[in-house]
C-alpha cells in the first residue's frame, strides 16, 4: 500500500509516543502490515523497490548461453551480423530445448547488453612508430563555383602533427599520391599506417582479415611500412584521426575558402597545418612542433626513388589527335596522329608521352565523355584548313569571347584569322604544355580523307 507523507509522519510520531500499531492502524484507516512496515523507520514511502522476479526458466546455463552469443558478436566485429534477441531465442529452443517465452529472453538480452562495459584502452605511441589516416569531404568555392572536394587527413601518432591534402576526387591515384607527398615532406616513413577498411585500400575482408588492393600493397612494400586496418565500427582504434576530418573542416575551411584551383587550396591547408606546430596538447610534454622534430628523427629512410602513383596505359592517337583516359579524350599535337603513346593519369593532371618524351599535359577532367583540347596542338592543321577555324572545337573551347569576335569580324580573310590564332597562342605561351614539340612537317592525308575542309563540325 502506498501512503502519503502525512500518514508516514503520523505513524512515526505516534509510534514513538508509545501508541500501539493496532491503534494507529485503526485510527488512520491503514492496514496493520503497512504500519508495521513504516513505524520503526526501516522503510520510507519515497523509495520503492520493484520486486525482482526470477524466472525459473532463466537457469545459469541459459544465461551463460546468451552471454556467449553476445561475446561472439563482440569478437567478430560484424555490426550487420550480430545476434538478435529473436535469433538467440531460436538457438536456445533448437540447441538447449528451452521451454520459456521469447519475451523472457528479450528482457535478459537487453539487461546483459546494458551491463556490458563500454571502456577503451588509452593508447600511447613511440616517435616514428605510426601514422593514422582518414578521408572525408568539404565544400569550397572553386573558380567561383561551389563544389564538394575531398580531403585526405593524416596525423603522426606521437606528435599529433596533422596533414590535410585536398583533391577533386577520392580515387586510388589521389589516395596513393597523398602518402607520397606526406612521406616526402617528412623525409621518412613511419613504421605503421593505421587506416579503416576503405575500398580504395581494401579489396576484401576487414581488420586483420583485410586483403589489400594491389596499389596499396605496392605502396606499403615500396615504403616498407606495415598496413594496419581497424575493425568495423571501432573508430577508437584510430581515435587520433577519427575527428581530424571534422576538425579540419571547422578550423581550416571556415569561412568557406574562395580559391582558383586545388593547388591554391593545398597551399592554404599546408600553411594552416604548419601553424599547428605551436599548439600544446593536454598531457603531452612539449608542443606539437617540438615533438614533430622527434617524430621525424625516428622515421625509416625513404626508398631510392619516388613511388609512381599514376594510372598508365598505352593508347593509339585517333584521327582527331586525341587519346582516351577514363572515358575522356585529351589532345596531342597533330603530328602524333596514328602513333602509340603512353598516357599517365595523375590525381589532378594527365600526361602524354611519345618514346619517353612528354608531348602534352592536361588538367584532368572529372566529367564523363568530355573532350579536352589545347589549341596549339591543332594550329598546323588549321593553318591548312583555314575555313574550319570558326567551327573548330579546339578554337571554341580555348579562345575567349573577345578573340572569337575578332575572328568573326575577319570572316573570309583566312590569313588574318590564322594570324589572330597564332597571336593568341603566343601571348598565352601555352602554360599547360611542357617542352612543346617543334612542328616540322605534318601528314594531313588522314584529315583530307575526312574532308575536314567541308565537314568542319567533325573537328
Amino acid at each position: 500500500m502506498i501512503i502519503t507523507m502525512q500518514d508516514y509522519d503520523e505513524i512515526r510520531r505516534r509510534y514513538n509516543a508509545g501508541e500501539s500499531q493496532r491503534h494507529i492502524a485503526k485510527s488512520l484507516g491503514i492496514s496493520r502490515n503497512t504500519v508495521k512496515k513504516y513505524c520503526e523507520g526501516n522503510a520510507v514511502p519515497w523509495e520503492r523497490k520493484t520486486p525482482e522476479r526470477i524466472s525459473s526458466v532463466l537457469t545459469d546455463d541459459v544465461v551463460s548461453f546468451i552471454q556467449s552469443c553476445l561475446d561472439e558478436d563482440a569478437n567478430e566485429h560484424l555490426k550487420k551480423q550480430n545476434h538478435t534477441a529473436k535469433r538467440i531465442y531460436d538457438r536456445l529452443v533448437a540447441e538447449k530445448g528451452f521451454a520459456g517465452g521469447e519475451t523472457t529472453i528479450r528482457a535478459k538480452v537487453h539487461e546483459l547488453k546494458e551491463a556490458m562495459p563500454k571502456a577503451f584502452i588509452p593508447l600511447a605511441f613511440d616517435p616514428g612508430d605510426a601514422m593514422q589516416v582518414d578521408r572525408g569531404e568539404a565544400t569550397v568555392h572553386l573558380a567561383n563555383e561551389k563544389v564538394i572536394i575531398n580531403i585526405f587527413c593524416a596525423r603522426l601518432c606521437y606528435s599529433c602533427r596533422p596533414f590535410v591534402i585536398a583533391y577533386h576526387k577520392q580515387n586510388e591515384e589521389s589516395f596513393l599520391d597523398a602518402f607520397v607527398r606526406i612521406f616526402e615532406e617528412l623525409g621518412g616513413v613511419p613504421s605503421r599506417v593505421i587506416f579503416d577498411n576503405g575500398r580504395v585500400a581494401v579489396k576484401d575482408g576487414f581488420g586483420k582479415y583485410a586483403k589489400m588492393q594491389m596499389g596499396y600493397t605496392q605502396l606499403s612494400a615500396h615504403y616498407s611500412f606495415e598496413a594496419v586496418f581497424c575493425n568495423p565500427a571501432e573508430g577508437h582504434e584510430k581515435g587520433l584521426v577519427e575527428g581530424l576530418v571534422g576538425w579540419a573542416r571547422r578550423n581550416m575551411l571556415v569561412p568557406v575558402p574562395k580559391i582558383n584551383d586545388i593547388a591554391e587550396l593545398n597551399e592554404l591547408l599546408a600553411k594552416r597545418c604548419a601553424n599547428y606546430h605551436a599548439h600544446t596538447i593536454k598531457g603531452k610534454p612539449a608542443t606539437v612542433g617540438e615533438m614533430y622534430i622527434t617524430d621525424c628523427s625516428s622515421l625509416q629512410p625513404l626508398p631510392g626513388f619516388k613511388f609512381e602513383v599514376a594510372k598508365s596505359s598505352n593508347v593509339r592517337v585517333n584521327t582527331f589527335s586525341t587519346v582516351k583516359f577514363k572515358t575522356n579524350n585529351y589532345s596531342v599535337p597533330v603530328q602524333y596522329t596514328g602513333q602509340t603513346v603512353g598516357v599517365k593519369g595523375y590525381p589532378e593532371t594527365v600526361e602524354i608521352y611519345y618514346k619517353g618524351e612528354l608531348i602534352a599535359t592536361h588538367n584532368r577532367s572529372f566529367g564523363r565523355n568530355q573532350s579536352v583540347y589545347h589549341l596549339e596542338h591543332y594550329l598546323p592543321l588549321l593553318d591548312v584548313r583555314k575555313r574550319a577555324i570558326l567551327d573548330a572545337a579546339p578554337v571554341k573551347q580555348n579562345v575567349p569571347p573577345e578573340v572569337l569576335a575578332e575572328l568573326r569580324k575577319n570572316r573570309g580573310d583566312y590569313s588574318r584569322m590564322v594570324e589572330i590564332l597564332h597571336e593568341f597562342v603566343d601571348s598565352n605561351k601555352a602554360p599547360t604544355i611542357k617542352d612543346p614539340v617543334k612542328v616540322i612537317s605534318v601528314d594531313l592525308s588522314q584529315y583530307d580523307r575526312l574532308g575536314l575542309g567541308r565537314e568542319v563540325n567533325q573537328i
